[in-house]
């Protein structure tokens, strides 16, 4: 079912590609919008679907139909932006049994708004091609609150919530699986409640911004001050996100979702420098197709 990803180096068990690791809705040739993917016991699970999900999700190896489940941090674009058209492609590529989509509200509004701005094409395919309805072959879960999301005799699912403003709903998300417990953090400002969630992990997958070059990012936008505010408020910075993993007692730290993400001038050393100084475990600096 699935194939090995190039250039990743996965490790025999269970395997977490990150697709794309780039903060924020811009798109950007040095690296792809966020979304990761976990392979476990033959079952596929995506958390997030940035621009670009798709394609880098056939580099990796598996097909959009391949998909068990899609989990959802939150809403904002760079994380969603291609969880509809996804959807599409695994109803296309020959979709026979439902695809699980976990997320905050309004996630339901979002995924069947998106089927009704299509259904001109979609109705004349079930009509011409003989397919089934994609709306069937979708079930969605809208989270809220703490959970399990998830759990089967292969895996356990828990949702955390995050603080991420000034969106109501942001989830970090813990997967428990036979052999490895790997923790993805989503979009978060440092929190009490994404420690104790990722507590004794063997891999917490962590946002990161570096705040010395925000100032080149956000050059000569014209809402710079108000974007300059939420980045500050709603990140977590390369000085904190070592406190973070320590105070988790993690095994290995895995930088992602990079702000800036399509920065040259930022090396790897600028991002590794400031975690390695609090936490002593492995830190990684991610990037797409990386597999940990």
């Amino acid at each position: 079912m699935f194939h090995d990803a190039t250039p990743c180096d996965p490790p025999a068990e269970d395997r977490l590609i990150l697709l794309g690791t780039k903060g924020g809705p811009r798109p950007s040739l040095l690296r792809s919008n966020p979304a990761n993917l976990i392979l476990s016991k033959g079952s596929a699970y995506l958390v997030d679907c940035g621009y670009g999900t798709t394609r880098q999700l056939l580099l990796a190896g598996v097909q959009p139909h391949e998909l068990d489940a899609i989990f959802i941090t939150h809403h904002h674009s760079d994380h969603t932006l291609e969880l509809g058209p996804l959807l599409y492609q695994a109803w296309v590529g020959g979709l026979r049994r439902p695809i699980d989509v976990f997320g905050p509200p309004p996630l339901a509004t979002l995924i069947n708004g998106f089927f009704a701005s299509l259904w001109f094409e979609i109705a004349t395919r079930m009509e011409d091609e003989g397919r089934s309805n994609p709306q069937h072959l979708v079930r969605i879960h809208e989270i809220d609150a703490p959970s399990v999301a998830l759990e089967t005799a292969k895996i356990r699912v828990t949702v955390g919530p995050v603080h991420h403003p000034p969106l109501r709903h942001a989830f970090a998300y813990r997967f428990d699986t036979q052999h490895r417990s790997l923790v993805l953090s989503g979009d978060t400002a440092i929190c009490p409640e994404l420690v104790a969630l990722a507590r004794k992990a063997d891999v917490l997958v962590h946002e990161v911004m570096r705040v010395e070059s925000l100032p080149r990012l956000i050059a000569g936008l014209p809402n710079a001050p108000a974007l300059h505010a939420h980045l500050l408020a709603s990140h977590t910075t390369t000085e904190q996100v070592g406190a973070v993993a320590a105070r988790a007692e993690v095994g290995t730290l895995v930088l992602n979702h990079f702000v800036p993400g399509d920065d040259p001038a930022i090396t790897e050393e600028m991002w590794l420098a400031a975690p390695r100084r609090v936490f002593e475990g492995t830190v990684i600096a991610g990037r797409d197709l990386l597999a940990v």
